[in-house]
């Protein structure tokens, strides 16, 4: 037994002896077999040798540029409703400072730092500490709460941060390895490694096509990095899939395409603009595929285009099947949401398309959506039912505003006055007047003709 063991650790001794030989004698370190240069064929590692070397040349290039997101709220609560009933006392509404915080991303060196909207929404203060514990106080540039991104700045005068450049050019991979940086539990900052397990994941939010990732992500990663071996930022880490609100390794993050619009899209326009095509669609399952004549089911179709909107004007119809835009494969509402919200306003695509059993091509100006009609706000007065209600003219660019359906037309109840008739009468923002006696209305104007005659 004891000869064995002495034979064991001896053959042991000569292999370590052997991977070293090789590791030294030919310069191979650990910063050349995982570091991978920019543009760089991807390779799959030929030994457990690379795997277990460090990603350490990654993270000092990396997370110098992720930093943390501080926010405070007032909280305004009433006193307890007991004393009230009880002894007909009216307490005063107690304040406390609600705090929390997440992780956000340096993209321009001039202190342009990209989040989620979720980390910053409803914030009075807006905190940055930076990788070296410095402070500075932010304002948001701009957010969109339906794409879940907010862009901040912090003013650092002539300096220039450490920032992190964004893909945009789609060549993530299923597989490839990537690091998530943030601030997990506020814990302070942690990288944490893993691989793309999936890309295109849609229906977790309505304009979602996510990146995901076995990467743990926690509570407070919201807004971090995830980046690849080149130490480019590939995604901004935004939810995970828990039962229990930690990491199952299952995280969500924005790819990089739609960080890259929106942070440009903020600097040059004050606010995040996506573009539409005026077409409201649904995803193909098999037995439309079926009936439709397709081989699968791919694609979504139009079933209301809204009239001269981008898509009505390149001669998109109702029934089309739309399975590509620019190259991106389109399979349902939201991917198609997050390929427009990609886009430049004005910008001309190549849209495939599947009309009566042949598949043809069209090109599509998309566009903001407009303010056509305009809003024509009116506050009604007078002895009938509306009394105290304001009504506008429904347009796509009103209802992206206001967080409605922009397909819709017609005139909406924009507010009630409290204590009003039209308050009385249960009226409420969001309905739709459609007809006044018998008479149907399309305008605040006819509304207030009717009304006054």
């Amino acid at each position: 037994m004891k000869n064995n063991y002495h034979i064991k650790m001896k053959n042991l001794f000569i292999y370590l002896y052997i991977i070293s030989f090789f590791l030294f004698s030919f310069g191979v370190s650990a910063q050349d077999l995982l570091y991978v240069a920019p543009g760089a064929d991807k390779v799959v590692p030929s030994s457990t040798l690379q795997v277990e070397l460090s990603y350490s040349p990654v993270v000092k290039l990396t997370s110098p540029a992720v930093v943390n997101v501080f926010t405070s709220r007032t909280i305004s609560r009433r006193g307890s409703s007991f004393f009230d009933q009880m002894f007909g006392m009216r307490r005063a509404p107690q304040e406390r400072t609600e705090s929390s915080l997440g992780s956000g991303v340096i993209v321009r060196g001039t202190g342009v730092i990209v989040t989620n909207a979720h980390v910053v929404n409803g914030a009075e203060e807006l905190k940055i500490v930076l990788n070296d514990r410095r402070e500075f106080e932010a304002v948001i540039l701009a957010q969109d709460e339906d794409i879940d991104i907010a862009v901040l700045k912090i003013d650092v005068g002539e300096e220039i941060l450490p920032s992190l450049a964004i893909q945009k050019d789609n060549t993530t991979e299923i597989g490839d390895i990537v690091l998530a940086i943030g601030n997990p539990f506020g814990v302070g900052q942690t990288v944490t490694s893993g691989i793309i397990s999936a890309l295109g994941r849609t229906n977790v939010t309505d304009t979602s096509s996510f990146i995901q990732t076995d990467a743990a992500v926690n509570p407070g990663n919201s807004g971090g990095a995830l980046v690849n071996l080149t130490g480019e930022l590939i995604g901004v880490n935004t939810a995970i899939f828990s039962r229990s609100g930690g990491s199952n390794g299952i995280g969500f993050a924005i790819p990089g395409e739609l960080v890259s619009r929106a942070v440009d899209s903020a600097i040059s326009e004050g606010r995040i603009v996506r573009p539409w095509m005026g077409a409201r669609t649904n995803a193909v399952d098999s037995v439309m595929a079926s009936a439709l004549g397709l081989d699968r089911s791919r694609g979504t179709v139009i079933n209301d285009i809204y009239p001269s909107g981008p898509a009505a004007s390149a001669g998109l119809e109702r029934g089309d099947v739309i399975l590509s835009i620019a190259d991106t494969e389109i399979n349902d509402d939201s991917g198609l949401r997050f390929k427009l919200a990609t886009l430049r306003p004005s910008q001309k695509v190549n849209v495939k398309l599947w009309r009566g059993g042949i598949e043809k091509s069209l090109t599509v100006i998309v566009d903001i959506p407009k303010e056509l009609p305009e809003r024509d706000q009116k506050k009604l007065k007078g002895y009938h039912a509306l009394d105290g209600a304001i009504i506008v003219n429904m347009s796509p660019a009103l209802g992206e505003e206001l967080g409605f359906d922009p397909y819709m037309r017609g005139v909406m109840v924009l507010s009630v006055e409290r204590g009003s008739v039209a308050a009385y009468n249960r009226f409420r923002t969001g309905d739709f007047i459609v007809s006044l006696g018998k008479e149907t209305v399309t305008s605040t104007q006819q509304v207030l003709s009717l009304l006054n005659t």
